[in-house]
């Protein structure tokens, strides 16, 4: 039994998250029928995490165990022919059996984009989140200072999340422009359940000045999920880089 490990970048826009679900297109679901047709057997993929709807990926990482002979460059070219434009596999290797792309992961890095243009783009509206007016960057990033460290992060984990502790250490947060975009970039160990859309509404309010960054704080010290703001939306969230 061989297992494969791949590196898969996607635009979720049409898909209900990575999760298999019933009756709706997700990521994982698409991609375990093509690869089933390449192995000629049922194939069940791992990811390093779940993605939501409407999120994407440049650097998800997956693998799955498989009785194939086939060797790496085959999978690589025979299943990017076979996925819609959508979803690519960027890369293929063998790894060895005790590789696990959801345990064996050290760290994962998520970037946010905001638009803050005048108008509303038709190029960025699946990429990114609309927010106008001017907003204070210094103090996103004073604020976005405070989540560093070894954290309950209970005030920014979405109801209904399956995961018992709310402990994460967060790496690094970086706040900057891009072009036309506003990028709040998060390294952490592990993220809870939309954290980062969680952190990144918050982040925006203090942007806005209906937040100092005193108070965002207080927000991660009161481990209440009621004390943070909205969530962003879904189409602003990338999944960069699995560290291993």
């Amino acid at each position: 039994m061989r297992n494969i490990k791949l590196t898969i970048e996607y635009d979720g826009t049409g898909y209900h998250g990575w999760q298999i679900q019933p009756n709706v297109e997700t990521i994982q679901g698409t991609m375990e029928g093509k690869l089933a047709q390449i192995t000629g057997e049922p194939v069940r993929l791992v990811a390093s995490g779940r993605t939501d709807t409407g999120v994407h990926a440049m650097g998800q990482v997956a693998h799955f165990k498989t009785h194939s002979f086939l060797d790496v460059l085959t999978f690589l070219k025979a299943v990017n022919s076979l996925l819609p434009e959508d979803i690519r596999v960027k890369d293929v290797e063998e790894v060895d059996e005790a590789f696990h792309a959801r345990f064996s992961a050290k760290g994962r890095v998520y970037e946010y984009r905001i638009f803050n243009g005048e108008l509303p783009s038709p190029f960025h509206r699946h990429f990114s989140w609309f927010v106008p007016g001017n907003l204070d960057l210094a103090s996103m990033r004073e604020a976005g200072m405070k989540l560093v460290g070894r954290h309950d992060f209970s005030s920014f984990c979405s109801a209904g999340s399956d995961q018992s502790c709310p402990i994460r250490e967060v790496y690094a947060i970086d706040v900057g422009m891009r072009e036309d975009l506003i990028i709040v970039q998060v390294e952490a160990n592990a993220f809870l359940r939309q954290m980062v859309r969680n952190i990144v509404g918050s982040l925006v309010e203090v942007g806005r000045r209906k937040l100092t960054p005193s108070q965002f704080g207080g927000i991660l010290e009161a481990r209440d999920r009621r004390r943070a703001g909205l969530a962003a939306p879904a189409q602003g969230l990338f999944l960069v880089r699995v560290n291993y």
